[in-house]
């Protein structure tokens, strides 16, 4: 967006819409805004939900709902001007408003564990796991009814925990939120005078990468008509190669979301599958009969799957570490940064809230422009902490009492226990969200895991008891970061923060109804064994509460290469964690290991696809980088959208027995020969 103001404080975005009036912040949340975050947060839920019942890899949303917020409302101001009815200007707090809520809604389908904790008490996932526990208090069925109530219980939580931190995040620290930011200034692009054009052209390559996708999506449909036909497994690599997983398919989800992966993390994920599908586990295979019982269900914990699962449990152990670390390290660093500002910074409250003219007419500014009208108005409206602080409190005393209502397997003391400690992890995971975008809810989530199924015990249903403290720990944690990066969407768009926090439990309560009626049709799939759905965090999650309960007999040696590779996965984590510090070239080649974890549960197709992904953005940069700065998040957003699209009439269609017509088969030249002879023979 070209920006404009005074040469001394350099570009200013602010005073392109200083002739515009801020509305009052009940004027932002509008029914219109309501209405259309219904809609999209429907649509981006199912588009979520399949992306956790498929990959277990999220993207952020954030960029997709602020740009089809912009699309509908300015359509729908668009429609009632051509037909003379009068409305009220579509601004860009109401955008703003919109992009909360809808991401408020869909980013539950992440923290409400539909993929993972939730799924991991079902009895379908510890068949799938075949661990000791399938029955009794180790197995919950997620009903419509239970998860609901659930959701409504503790989900409001993490949206009081993080306000009285808000001041100290945006105004004190000014962290960046890259993703809020990121957002904050597409946002900013769509309104300016200056950026209609391109937004324009924003919205016309979503629509097309989207409907394109879609598309896409229902042709590879036709061509499924029995097992393992269709393209959707192009042997691209050969038939070997084929076998073993190793093929394109060209999905729009796993494209989409490899140009919005950082390039380390799909190269990472692509390394992992060489060496787990390409060598670790078929040299495992060969010691079916030997290691592991040759007659166990293939999902078996105590057979091949037990490896997989453990070995990648224990590569991510490494980030919980780290996640510890990064907890202790900053409440010192923020600890004495608090201490220092509190010396040498003496402001006053009055100083603070200096009129906006008077900061405007001061001869050498501290701050810019825009700073200085940004702050004004981020702290005109005025959020009392001791609302937040006593909201926390009752809710979660509430919650204390209600949750082992519907889950028996904890007790009142486990869930309070949970609220005490969740606070300080929400903080230090909100913040390294500001700093670097670094999200380590799902790092918190395992060690919360791993200490609650110890404490409850198997005897007492530790299995599912853990995982439900999970989801309290995991609704706080994830939550207070996601709502922060919201606060600095709505701080540099002049949204106030009392419209943030409304749109955000409006987004909420939408949540706790949609992506549970979503969850249904998805859960449907997943327990008549379909091969798309197989939820890979699910049975991450439920295998290590069931190592937390000590309920589960490892197969042989597993124990010996889970502790192998750990060793080895903190040596790289130590060694990339070194050359960052150090700024050493080598820092870009070293892989992730969470990204190398993941794929050790995902087929190699999914890391194939993200590098294609990884390779058009490469590509698009090479020959237009500012082009490819604009549009590839656009571009990336439709692909996702749109196939995503596609999965709701996929479900529906599989729901009433709807099979494809048509059956295309990649067969071998030998296997091809001998089909052809057995149809002649037939024929006969």
């Amino acid at each position: 967006m070209e920006s404009i103001g005074d040469p001394r404080e350099g570009p200013s975005t602010e005073r392109a819409f200083e002739v515009k009036p801020i509305p009052p912040w009940p004027e932002q949340v509008t029914a219109r805004a309501v209405a259309a975050s219904l809609a999209l947060g429907v649509v981006l839920s199912g588009v979520v939900m399949n992306l956790v019942f498929t990959s277990g890899i999220i993207p952020s949303v954030n960029i997709s709902a602020a740009l089809l917020g912009f699309f509908l409302l300015k359509a729908w101001t668009k429609l009632l001007g051509q037909i003379g009815v009068p409305h009220r200007p579509f601004t860009r707090q109401e955008n703003a408003v919109v992009q909360t809520c809808v991401v408020a809604c869909a980013s539950m389908t992440y923290s409400g564990g539909f993929g993972s904790y939730l799924l991991g008490m079902d009895r379908k996932t510890a068949e799938n796991t075949a661990t000791a526990s399938v029955q009794g208090a180790n197995t919950s069925e997620p009903t419509l009814g239970r998860v609901m109530a659930f959701l409504f219980l503790v989900s409001f939580v993490g949206l009081l925990v993080i306000v009285p931190m808000r001041k100290t995040m945006i105004i004190r620290h000014r962290l960046t939120f890259p993703s809020g930011s990121a957002t904050a200034h597409l946002i900013n692009s769509f309104h300016s005078p200056h950026g209609v054009m391109q937004a324009k052209k924003q919205v016309s390559l979503v629509v097309r990468s989207c409907l394109g996708s879609f598309l896409w999506s229902a042709f590879q449909w036709f061509y499924t008509g029995g097992p393992n036909c269709g393209f959707t497994a192009f042997p691209t690599f050969g038939l070997p190669a084929y076998n073993r997983g190793f093929y394109i398919n060209m999905n729009g989800t796993y494209v989409g979301v490899g140009m919005i992966s950082p390039y380390l993390i799909n190269i990472s994920m692509l390394v992992g599958s060489i060496i787990s599908w390409g060598f670790m586990w078929p040299y495992l295979l060969t010691k079916k009969g030997d290691w592991y019982d040759a007659n166990l269900q293939e999902t078996s914990l105590k057979g091949l799957n037990g490896y997989k699962v453990t070995v990648s449990c224990s590569s991510m152990k490494t980030m919980h570490i780290r996640a510890l670390s990064c907890v202790l390290t900053l409440l010192v660093v923020i600890s004495l940064r608090t201490i220092h500002t509190m010396r040498h910074h003496q402001v006053t409250a009055a100083e603070t809230m200096r009129s906006f003219s008077d900061l405007d007419s001061a001869p050498r500014p501290v701050l810019s422009f825009d700073d200085r009208r940004r702050t004004q108005v981020f702290l005109r409206e005025h959020i009392p902490s001791t609302f937040a602080i006593g909201g926390y409190v009752v809710l979660a005393v509430l919650s204390s009492a209600a949750v082992p209502l519907i889950y028996r397997q904890v007790r009142f003391y486990h869930v309070a226990a949970a609220y005490v400690f969740a606070p300080l992890l929400a903080f230090c995971n909100a913040y390294g969200t500001g700093v670097a975008e670094t999200n380590f809810s799902a790092q918190y989530n395992k060690l919360v895991i791993l200490l609650f199924a110890s404490w409850i015990g198997a005897s007492s249903g530790g299995i599912v008891g853990s995982l439900v403290i999970c989801g309290v720990v995991s609704s706080v944690v994830s939550t207070a970061s996601d709502f922060m990066s919201d606060f600095k969407t709505g701080y540099l768009t002049l949204t106030s923060p009392r419209a943030t926090l409304v749109s955000q439990v409006i987004g909420t309560a939408l949540g706790c109804v949609v992506n549970p009626v979503i969850f249904n049709v998805f859960h449907h799939f997943y327990e008549s064994n379909n091969s798309k759905y197989q939820a890979p965090l699910a049975k991450v999650y439920r295998a290590i509460a069931v190592v937390g309960a000590g309920d589960h007999e490892l197969p042989k040696h597993c124990l010996a290469i889970s502790v192998a590779l750990f060793a080895l996965a903190l040596a790289v984590s130590a060694a990339r964690e070194l050359a960052v510090h150090n700024r050493w070239p080598a820092q870009h080649y070293i892989p992730s290991v969470t990204g190398m974890a993941i794929s050790f549960l995902l087929v190699p197709a999914v890391s194939i696809d993200m590098c294609v992904g990884s390779l058009i953005l490469y590509a698009w940069n090479a020959t237009d980088k500012e082009d490819a700065q604009v549009f590839a998040p656009v571009l990336a957003s439709g692909l996702i959208c749109g196939d995503g699209l596609f999965s709701i009439p996929y479900a529906l269609l599989a729901r009433y027995d709807v099979t494809p017509p048509i059956c295309v088969k990649f067969l071998g030249r030998v296997q091809n020969k001998l089909l052809d002879e057995y149809l002649e023979k037939a024929a006969q």
